[in-house]
């Protein structure tokens, strides 16, 4: 049996899940989505991602049409329709079909697709050995422009910087803001480790707010009773950083270990960052219970 997808209101086979070439979505990347994962058959802060994409579709001036309550029933009906435990999730609002032109009043019903799919892994010895990385040459758009907290389906700065990354044989790489700090990687959240300090970019610096960094965030502060800075990351904090880790609700913590051919700290995952990864686990492990 293949992929069932919701779509606008029904469950449909992957073959007959189509959306019109006139749709804003497609037109012009008028659209947000989510990026959920399951453990277990338990969807991890699901709600929290509905909160961020109800918040994302308030920012845009879209009407969701369905309640936040709805569209959770929704993802597990998904789930439980594909018959996955352990899977991807991805949630998609666009604009919905629309005339000639941008303007978004023109489009009457946004279109609501939920994609369940099997986990996505990344190779073991990213996790044993960590990654190579750089920072890449493209900047993060300024965000009195775009905001970064709205997790939209405009990613040609992030396509442009994946480019750039696959050219030199790498999964992940950084941008700069404008102003010349860290901001983000290109599918994740950015930490360092420096002196028994965790640190990550503020979200004046551009990156998005990350439903597993915020985790991180409290599993340091509450179960290791650390205070993580959120503040302005240079070049030069991340290349002589003890450790360095990336975040996202796929890969979990991933380990970085050289920035840009400069090695980051012993060169192999880190103690704060092992430390971070077996409490996340535990965490996501004993969801349900």
């Amino acid at each position: 049996m293949g992929m069932v997808v919701y779509l606008n209101g029904q469950f449909v086979p992957q073959d007959e899940a189509k959306v019109s070439i006139f749709d804003h979505g497609y037109l012009f990347g008028d659209g947000i989505f989510e990026t959920l994962r399951s453990y277990d058959g338990v969807i991890f802060k699901l709600r929290q991602h509905l909160k961020r994409l109800f918040d994302s579709a308030r920012y845009m001036g879209m009407d969701l049409s369905t309640s936040k309550g709805d569209l959770e029933k929704l993802s597990y009906e998904a789930l439980e329709r594909n018959s996955l435990k352990e899977a991807y999730l991805r949630i998609t609002v666009s604009r919905g079909v629309g005339g000639r032109g941008i303007d978004p009043d023109q489009c009457k019903r946004p279109t609501l697709s939920i994609i369940v799919k099997e986990l996505p892994r990344y190779q073991a010895e990213c996790y044993t050995s960590g990654i190579r990385t750089k920072i890449v040459s493209i900047r993060k758009f300024a965000d009195d422009s775009l905001s970064s907290r709205v997790k939209g389906c405009n990613y040609q700065t992030n396509i442009l910087a994946k480019i750039e990354l696959n050219q030199h044989g790498m999964i992940e790489g950084f941008l700069l803001n404008n102003e010349g700090f860290i901001a983000e990687g290109t599918v994740s959240n950015v930490f360092i480790v420096k002196n028994g300090i965790i640190s990550t970019p503020s979200l004046d610096c551009g990156c998005l707010e990350g439903i597993t960094r915020n985790t991180v965030i409290d599993l340091a502060e509450h179960q290791l009773s650390l205070a993580v800075r959120q503040e302005q990351i240079t070049r030069y904090d991340l290349y002589t950083a003890d450790e360095c880790f990336i975040t996202n609700t796929i890969m979990e913590l991933m380990p970085v270990v050289t920035v840009d051919g400069r090695t980051i700290g012993q060169g192999q995952p880190g103690p704060m960052t092992l430390t971070l990864t077996r409490l996340y686990q535990h965490l996501v492990k004993n969801q349900g219970s």
